[in-house]
């Protein structure tokens, strides 16, 4: 089975078509939350630009990666990149968590250790072994915080996530080069998501990032809508809403400071901007963020 084969459900969330829920960069919550209103199945599916981690404490997994099957029985992490096709059946005593993240938090991950995360790049398992008490720690910490609202609650998810990055890049890697035409198109994104990611503020118009990629921007934009249902410019798009209202919420700066560290050109330009795409002005996004945070 083929990402981009017709008929393949592409998902914003796990098992779902929804957006991206609020301005967290993580989504953690246990895998019976989903799967239990699904009959403990998880069809296949995809995400375009979302990377996710199973965790499995307790129970059994029959696990769907592009066609091929395999069964988890023992505590172990599955990594599903961005445009895997994958699917789930679980046990019915299934234990533990599903943990969903996009490209903005693995290249903050990645500034952070220094490195590329090539773990995430690859669909694999990681028995947890010896570290089966460790992680289970470490998975229930990051559960709690993220259902939480306590002080410092973002600086604590950041810490528990790259210790967890840390964990899994310390196993032994598979190391295959892309072995077909629909591998290199999806590696091909992850690259044109990672100069956006590096570059978004700068506004680069789309044919700058084809030239980057060495590619035209029509072979560009036919790629992003095959596999991930938007044009590259929706995608930069995406990525300027998503920071600004990251800062409308968690900072105090004015509306200029904010459309200008965005790289817009007059907070004008900037307020129609986002009322464009996200339906509500800068000042109401924040004004109902303050009241959910106090309610």
């Amino acid at each position: 089975m083929k990402s981009s084969l017709p008929g393949v459900p592409l998902f914003q969330l796990y098992g779902e078509n929804h957006q991206w829920p609020g301005t967290d960069l993580l989504h953690c919550e246990p895998i019976s939350a989903r799967s239990s209103l699904h009959h403990w199945e998880i069809k296949p599916h995809q995400h375009a630009e979302l990377f996710q981690l199973l965790y499995v404490q307790r129970g059994q997994v029959q696990v769907e990666i592009e066609g091929m099957r395999s069964r988890i029985s023992a505590a172990a992490v599955q990594v599903v990149p961005p445009l895997t096709v994958h699917g789930f059946r679980f046990s019915t005593d299934i234990q533990g968590h599903v943990l969903t993240f996009g490209t903005t938090l693995v290249a903050e991950l990645e500034q952070r250790l220094g490195a590329p995360l090539g773990v995430l790049a690859k669909a694999a398992c990681y028995p947890l072994g010896r570290d089966r008490v460790l992680l289970r720690g470490l998975i229930d910490t990051l559960q709690h915080e993220y259902q939480g609202n306590a002080s410092s609650r973002a600086t604590m998810l950041q810490a528990l996530v790259t210790a967890l990055m840390v964990w899994i890049s310390r196993r032994p890697q598979p190391s295959e080069a892309p072995r077909n035409r629909d591998e290199r198109d999806r590696h091909l994104l992850g690259q044109y998501l990672r100069l956006v990611e590096a570059h978004y503020r700068e506004h680069l118009s789309v044919e700058a990032f084809a030239a980057r990629l060495n590619i035209s921007s029509l072979q560009l934009n036919q790629l992003c809508r095959r596999l991930s249902g938007q044009t590259a410019l929706q995608v930069m798009h995406q990525r300027l809403l998503l920071e600004a209202r990251r800062n409308l919420i968690y900072t105090r700066m004015s509306i200029g400071q904010l459309s200008d560290s965005l790289g817009f050109s007059d907070p004008t330009y900037f307020s129609r901007f986002f009322k464009r795409l996200s339906g509500q002005t800068p000042h109401a996004y924040r004004r109902a963020g303050d009241d959910h945070r106090s309610a």
